[in-house]
């Protein structure tokens, strides 16, 4: 029996992030927990995980710090021996008009859910390159396919992580690394919570699915893009969203 891979998911504490870094570690993953600010949460994953008797670890970093990414792939490296896959999910949203977005709300949104996919990916590829393998998967949103009404900034972030997503597999496949993006649809998280009851009833109603999704839909989509089924797949985006965007 081989050594168990080893995967990074960065925004690990809630919603989406925590259905991967369960799903992985329920898979025989070793499985590096990131963190930010939701300390309280982050511990209940790895209480969660550890008491389970699976093999899983803790660390805070701020994606959008290279320093502290570079230290958070050390500490995995260290821990684990290996990194097979990097899932990118850590982000934040925010619904503003666009002519009410301040300049530091832009950069912001910019630097977590952009520049933190930059600052991630290459610090990993310090690794992934010389072993001449490795996946990466970051999560976007529909939003980055098609644009949404009141938040341009989050759009644009997404959007430039598609455009990454796309750019990187291009220059990686030599190398064997799969980069791929999944672009999830509407998902029961703590982001709808800036949404209205009517807000989300209205989106229920455009998603042919009639219904919104689950975090564990993208956790089983990123899991494929993981294995070795995914190994002849790169520079694709997945949209998990119920027939939203067609």
């Amino acid at each position: 029996m081989g050594k168990p891979n080893t995967v990074i998911v960065t925004g690990a504490s809630k919603g989406i992030g925590r259905a991967i870094a369960e799903l992985f570690a329920f898979n025989g993953y070793n499985v590096v927990a990131n963190y930010n600010n939701s300390k309280e949460e982050a511990l209940s994953l790895i209480s969660y995980l550890k008491s389970s008797g699976l093999s899983a670890e803790l660390f805070k970093a701020d994606v959008s710090s290279r320093a502290e990414v570079d230290e958070m792939v050390d500490f995995c490296l260290d821990r684990f021996g290996g990194l097979d896959v990097l899932l990118n999910n850590a982000g934040i949203s925010q619904s503003q008009l666009f002519t009410d977005i301040t300049e530091r709300e832009w950069d912001n949104m910019m630097n977590v859910n952009l520049k933190g996919v930059f600052n991630c990916s290459q610090s990993v590829l310090r690794h992934m390159l010389p072993a001449k393998k490795g996946k990466i998967i970051n999560i976007s949103s529909m939003w980055g396919l098609v644009g949404g009404s009141c938040e341009v900034h989050y759009s644009a972030a997404k959007a430039g992580v598609i455009g990454l997503t796309k750019a990187l597999a291009k220059e990686l496949g030599p190398s064997n690394i799969q980069v791929n993006c999944i672009a999830p649809g509407v998902i029961q998280t703590e982001m709808l919570s800036e949404y209205s009851e009517n807000d989300i009833d209205s989106l229920i109603c455009e998603t042919p699915l009639m219904r919104i999704g689950q975090p564990r839909n993208i956790a089983h989509s990123a899991l494929f893009l993981s294995g070795p089924e995914s190994d002849f797949i790169t520079g694709q985006v997945l949209s998990v969203n119920g027939g939203f965007v067609i």
